[in-house]
């Protein structure tokens, strides 16, 4: 390991004190305590209201509508929902809406749950707009409720993110998950979840305050990394792939911890970086072993979750392993946030201004 402790070396001469500007990325992003804690009395008797209409309808599935960081939150329904007994959950893709006109016949009385920051995007409004016609219970997710998406729901979660400048999502991302939890746990009865919610403000506190940005230098040069998580945390591990590639310009893809063993593990070598998001439920099975292969290797291992699965890990991030798993998963997200920043900023990025994007992608 004598190449990456001079790796690291270097990578921490080249750090400065820029790398830790207060961009409007970070800044937002620590504005979530207060609105996930906001949402969760303003949303709880809509949450009600339709957690009841969900179980009295008791669909044989669900679909969920979404692009870029709102697909990666409707991944995390799909976990939330299918892992505390909620009904099967899938993607439905928007061009299948907006594009070919073909959704089918059998979403009718079906919920699609539509998730969209701005609720502007032609595409999921097209998209959700042919559900609607097919006889789909459409709700919509959003942070702006005056916005087409949200007219033409017929319910409307409100995000209660407030507005948001940067054009990669952070604290609008959080309070989605938020929303995302508050709902599965309504709709499945769930009174653990239900309860732990009340925690989330002080949970994402001290999430705010392990911050990450620490393991920086060790990726700074990095060109292309994977990113793992499982089960909750699987979404994450996509969240930051995509805010690492957005942000900061690094290539990074997201697998599963699992599925990483069946063909992207022969890219991984010697001093090629890991960054494992670890899931604190029972998906954390395997995780251990999978990063003594990754050790074995000579890869850098960052890696949050339990103590005894990243014993193996260089350079361990601190986790939120003492509440909900549920909260654990969001938790981590804000804690990355920094990490992304700081790696941005070493490369010479702005992560509020991406080349090539803006806050409303309009796409067909």
């Amino acid at each position: 390991m004598r190449h990456f402790k001079i790796l690291v070396l270097r990578a921490m001469a080249c750090d400065n004190d820029a790398s830790n500007h207060p961009s409007l990325m970070v800044t937002e992003a620590a504005e979530s305590p207060e609105r996930c804690e906001a949402q969760i009395a303003a949303n709880a008797e809509l949450m009600r209201d339709l957690g009841a209409r969900l179980r009295k309808i008791d669909p044989p599935f669900v679909a969920t509508l979404a692009r870029g960081s709102s697909d990666q939150a409707a991944a995390f329904a799909k976990a939330v929902l299918e892992t505390h007994g909620g009904p099967p959950t899938l993607s439905h893709a928007p061009s299948i809406g907006s594009i070919y006109g073909t959704t089918s016949p059998k979403f009718r009385d079906v919920p699609l749950i539509v998730i969209s920051q701005s609720g502007r995007s032609p595409d999921l409004i097209a998209a959700a707009e042919d559900a609607r016609r097919r006889g789909a219970i459409v709700i919509a997710i959003v942070n702006d409720v005056e916005s087409p998406l949200a007219a033409l729901s017929e319910y409307v979660i409100p995000v209660h993110a407030g507005p948001e400048r940067s054009v990669a999502a952070t604290k609008s991302f959080v309070c989605t998950l938020t929303a995302i939890a508050h709902l599965a746990a309504e709709w499945t009865g769930d009174p653990l979840l239900l309860a732990a919610l009340n925690d989330i403000g002080d949970v994402l506190r001290k999430a705010g305050q392990a911050d990450w940005g620490a393991a920086a230098p060790l990726l700074a040069g990095t060109r292309d990394m994977l990113v793992l998580g499982r089960g909750l945390t699987l979404s994450i591990a996509g969240e930051a792939a995509l805010k690492f590639k957005e942000a900061a310009g690094l290539h990074a893809e997201a697998f599963s911890i699992v599925e990483v063993a069946h063909g992207p593990m022969t890219l991984v070598g010697g001093d090629d970086a890991v960054l494992v998001i670890g899931p604190i439920d029972q998906a954390r099975a395997g995780l251990a072993d999978r990063l003594a292969d990754f050790h074995r290797r000579g890869s850098r291992i960052i890696a949050s979750g339990m103590d005894e699965d990243i014993a193996l890990a260089d350079f361990k991030l601190p986790s939120a392993t003492a509440c909900h798993p549920v909260l654990s998963a969001i938790a981590s997200i804000l804690s990355f946030y920094p990490l992304a920043n700081r790696i941005a900023l070493m490369r010479q990025r702005d992560p509020d201004r991406p080349p090539h994007l803006s806050k409303v992608t309009r796409t067909l």
